[in-house]
């Protein structure tokens, strides 16, 4: 709890230090959903899922990064013989992202890299487990005529500590809409 303490701080410091530059940014936002994939232990114990999220992107003015904060929920149901159960994520990923394309090109290709907290319940009378996470991934995102609607296509491969000695590891791969300058 301390370390979230710690954290929120951090970022609160870090808004109210980029107020000035953040006036002459733009702000675009968004809605996904899709599929979360297992990767690795996670893979062994848990079947594909489904996640869904809603995230904001403040872009820099006239750069081609931006800040991005995202909220997710997923489920999994466990896998094997007489397995009952889901483990249900909800987190939140404060990422830095880097457009390859200008914010008018027809597709955009963003890259991703970022840090956040998970809260995991295994299910099945397992504690709940609170965690730091981190997550690299790339979207696609297209233009839907002639406003600021975009489709977005993306994936980051997501890997969280536990309680135990590994890791878990997911891949979300979501389609959504984004809104915005």
């Amino acid at each position: 709890m301390k370390r979230l303490g710690l954290v929120m701080l951090a970022m609160a410091l870090g808004v109210v230090a980029a107020r000035p530059v953040m006036a002459q940014g733009n702000l675009r936002y968004g809605v996904s959903a899709g599929l979360l994939m297992p990767v690795g232990d996670y893979n062994t114990a848990d079947k594909l899922g489904f996640v869904g999220g809603a995230g904001a992107t403040y872009w820099l003015a006239g750069q081609p990064i931006g800040i991005r904060g995202d909220l997710s929920y997923s489920s999994t149901s466990h896998k094997g013989t007489g397995a009952t159960g889901n483990t249900k994520i909800l987190g939140g990923m404060a990422s830095v992202v880097y457009a390859l394309n200008p914010a008018n090109a027809p597709a955009r290709i963003m890259l991703t890299g970022g840090i956040g907290f998970y809260n995991m319940d295994f299910g099945g009378g397992t504690p709940k487990q609170t965690k730091i996470g981190f997550g690299g991934g790339a979207a696609v995102a297209f233009k839907m005529g002639t406003g600021g609607t975009r489709f977005v296509v993306g994936t980051r491969y997501t890997s969280v500590s536990t309680d135990g000695t590994s890791r878990l590891n997911f891949l979300p791969i979501t389609v959504g809409l984004s809104f915005g300058k």
